[in-house]
């Protein structure tokens, strides 16, 4: 099975899995906009969480728990995210986004309850042992909060009532947290679930998130709109440093595959076991949306 069908047939897993939680819950609005926020996208979070774990022989059955709550977290970020305090978008993943097919409200309370869901996911029985839950849990609070994603999310709030644009080192730090921090986590929690060393597979998810991030400026520059499910060109539209505007187009292509260079080089330790990992550092930089 090539790459495109492994990720679409782990993104199918995930969502009947997500689904399936869900109707565990009280049929509420709120419950239907927690379903609507997780349906769609290409699950990249969660097929790391399952191939990092199936490196080291973690059933699906076990990695399927921090797969769906990956998925979870980074879902309320995106209701979040999309509102008209952060970033105001109307479409998401090709679709009305949440507060404007329900209203601010539900998607506040459906962002607030799609995070509280993913470490419900995350500490089941079935993630594996307590110990292994705990640390499940204790380090995804990080990558979701104030020392990972929530600080870049405010870095870039702040960002866009600066006196002078960010320098490139700036942006690294901002997107090492908001986009990086949950690509880190989705990484190593295969080797957290294993009790192995997180170290290989943290250096290879640093250097994936940062170019999974020029990926999206540049999309944002070229992109199809239609292949993107988001409104465009917003970055230029609102006057922010990016990595296209730091580094010029052509510039941002060759930081991106240098990057995919270091991330496949720091997983080699494991030989053909990394193979899959290898490929979603390179589709993070060839993907259309």
């Amino acid at each position: 099975m090539d790459f495109h069908h492994r990720i679409a047939a782990n993104a199918a897993s995930v969502e009947t899995h997500l689904n399936a939680y869900l109707d565990t819950y009280e049929h509420l609005p709120v419950v239907d906009a927690m379903r609507y926020a997780v349906q769609g996208g290409k699950r990249m979070r969660a097929y790391m969480v399952i191939e990092s774990g199936a490196m080291f022989g973690i059933s699906m059955e076990q990695s399927i728990w921090p797969a769906a709550a990956i998925e979870a977290v980074h879902a309320y970020s995106l209701v979040h995210d999309d509102m008209p305090c952060m970033d105001d978008d109307d479409i998401r993943r090709g679709r009305p986004t949440v507060h404007n097919a329900w209203d601010e409200a539900t998607a506040v309370l459906a962002g607030d309850a799609l995070q509280t869901m993913g470490f419900e996911l995350v500490l089941n029985d079935q993630a594996g042992s307590p110990d292994v839950r705990a640390e499940l849990a204790k380090t995804l609070a990080k990558a979701s909060g104030a020392h990972g994603m929530v600080l870049g999310q405010a870095l870039d709030i702040a960002a866009e009532t600066a006196e002078t644009p960010l320098t490139l080192e700036q942006i690294e730090h901002l997107q090492n947290g908001k986009t990086g921090a949950l690509i880190e986590w989705s990484a190593i929690s295969g080797a957290i679930m294993a009790r192995a060393d997180i170290t290989p597979l943290s250096t290879y998810a640093k250097a994936v998130g940062l170019a999974f991030q020029i990926a999206d400026d540049i999309l944002d520059v070229e992109g199809d709109e239609a292949k993107t499910g988001k409104r465009l060109n917003k970055d230029a539209d609102a006057g922010k440093a990016t990595f296209v505007s730091l580094l010029g187009l052509d510039g941002a292509k060759q930081r991106a595959r240098a990057l995919v260079d270091q991330a496949e080089e720091a997983i080699s330790c494991y030989g053909n076991k990394a193979q899959n990992l290898q490929d979603v550092a390179r589709f993070a930089i060839s993907r259309e949306n």
